[in-house]
């Protein structure tokens, strides 16, 4: 019998509640039992804190573990590891020691080795005072290694995940420098790197920070079905405007944590409320067209309906100027499959408050 990715916002929610939560966080169990075992105390607090704090991250890239049929299990132990290297570098640069961009970029060194068949493990901790992981970092650059040496199309989508994974990494170097630094290195990057005049700066930025397009194309490699062109699709339907909308969100919901810590965030660089809602719009707009090109179209329809509901279904975004309003705006918009994540977000929230 063939295996049937969901088209309708009830039959993926069921796939994510049966299969896909219960798996991440088996996942995600044995990452921070890992995680308690490192030596270095700073390299132990930011390792916990990504996972504690960044869960739901993994918990949404995940999804796209259902395109991978019956290689779905696979798809999941790819996409919480490399997902955890992301995070826990974030925090480590987030919250780093160190303000060095040569430390940052051998530190997001191991995420191109983690998209490699074979790449040497490296000392990732070089450049910086924290050294001692327990081979925790190698241990998540060899599991993706696993993923990557399983995939029979793998020179086909290799270009392509390295690139963004280039942009990604780029962007995490920019972006924790120097507090005056980090502005002019973005815009200077932004202007080597694309003639693109329908984006902001630091929209391009927001794309560049996202994995989906990664987990689709190993998803769509280990389910069978990757082609040169579907490779190329899954490019130009996913960079920029669903990377962009998917980070652009998640800043716009951070915001005021953000100022309090101090952290860039790229949706304080609209000149306005309006503007700002008037730009993701696009996003979503644009988000909606490229997807039509893909095989399961619905499904990525979802998925960038469902990246509305679920980040305006966080409570933070209560705490926000116009937040309600905002909301309100995008989901009209987006329709009745945003509105449906929406509400399951809330709920899962709600029930979480009420466990707690």
């Amino acid at each position: 019998m063939a295996y049937s990715i969901p088209k309708t916002p009830f039959t993926l929610m069921a796939a994510v509640y049966r299969k896909i939560f219960p798996a991440v966080n088996a996942e995600l169990n044995f990452w921070e039992r890992r995680a308690f075992e490192i030596p270095n105390e700073e390299l132990r607090e930011q390792a916990l804190a990504s996972i504690e704090s960044k869960r739901f991250h993994c918990l949404g890239g995940a999804v796209y573990a259902l395109l991978a049929g019956y290689r779905w299990r696979e798809a999941i132990r790819f996409i919480v590891a490399y997902q955890t290297i992301s995070d826990y570098l974030d925090n480590l640069c987030d919250r780093s020691t160190s303000l060095d961009p040569n430390d940052f970029r051998l530190l997001h060194q191991s995420m191109n080795d983690a998209l490699s068949t074979g790449n040497t493990i490296r000392d990732y901790y070089a450049l910086r005072r924290e050294k001692t992981d327990g081979e925790y970092l190698a241990d998540l650059v060899r599991t993706c290694q696993k993923t990557m040496r399983r995939l029979d199309e793998f020179d086909t989508i290799q270009g392509h995940l390295l690139n963004l994974e280039q942009l990604y990494s780029d962007l995490q170097v920019h972006k924790h420098v120097k507090v005056d630094e980090r502005v002019p290195r973005l815009v200077n990057w932004f202007e080597e790197k694309t003639n693109d005049s329908s984006l902001y700066w630091h929209e391009f930025s927001a794309a560049a920070g996202s994995t989906l397009g990664i987990f689709c194309l190993v998803s769509y490699a280990l389910g069978g079905k990757m082609t040169p062109e579907l490779a190329d699709n899954v490019i130009e339907s996913y960079f920029p405007f669903m990377q962009g909308l998917h980070i652009l969100l998640d800043y716009y919901i951070d915001q005021e944590e953000d100022r309090i810590e101090g952290d860039l965030n790229f949706c304080r660089y609209y000149d306005n409320q309006a503007l700002m809602e008037k730009r993701i719009m696009y996003f979503i707009e644009q988000a909606d067209s490229y997807v039509q090109q893909l095989p399961d179209r619905r499904f990525h329809e979802m998925v960038h309906h469902g990246l509305v509901g679920l980040y305006l279904g966080d409570p933070k975004v209560k705490k926000l100027d116009g937040g309600m309003e905002m909301t309100d705006d995008l989901l009209r918009i987006s329709g009745y499959k945003a509105r449906f994540f929406h509400w399951n977000t809330k709920f899962y929230h709600r029930m979480k408050k009420t466990r707690a």
